[in-house]
This record gives structure tokens, sequence and C-alpha cells, in this order.
């Protein structure tokens, strides 16, 4: 996995832990239908590529599209895209 692949993954996580706020996150992998172990890794990035379905439950368990979760990823990619230019 790539140095900028691991930082998608870390930044994915952190989007979907903001999402999640206050609600546990066993409310929100049951919701979804995964394990909260496998929210957990999402989360802090040790899964930086979940599988599609896997988003698309999480999505929908958070209430948000994905519509909004891809412009939020595509933001903290061009965000770290200029860091790396910039350095």
């Amino acid at each position: 996995m790539t140095p900028s692949e691991r930082r998608r993954g870390e930044h994915f996580g952190a989007l979907l832990r903001a999402a999640r706020g206050d609600r546990s996150m066993v409310e929100i992998a049951a919701a979804a239908g995964v394990s909260a172990e496998t929210l957990r890794k999402i989360e802090t990035g040790r899964a930086p590529t979940p599988a599609f379905f896997t988003v698309a439950a999480l999505a929908t368990a958070l209430g948000i599209s994905l519509d909004a979760l891809a412009a939020a990823c595509a933001l903290d990619a061009a965000a770290s895209e200029t860091e790396e230019l910039t350095a």
C-alpha cells in the first residue's frame, strides 16, 4: 500500500468517525450489517480500502450520501496532493 493510499484511508476513517458523532460504534456497525471490528479498522485507517458495499451500508447507517462521502474524500485527496507538492 502506498503512503497516499494509507493517508486516504485515514482521512476516510476520520470522516466516518466524525459522521458517527455520539452514536456508538456498535450501534452504527449493527445498523450497517458489519462487525464493530470492521468499523474500528476503517475508522482507524487499518482498513484503508473497504469494499464498496461496506461503504454504502455505512453511509446509509450514518445518514450520509455516497456523493457527500466521495466529495469529502476528493477534497482530502486534493489537500494531501497540495501538501506533497509544496513540501
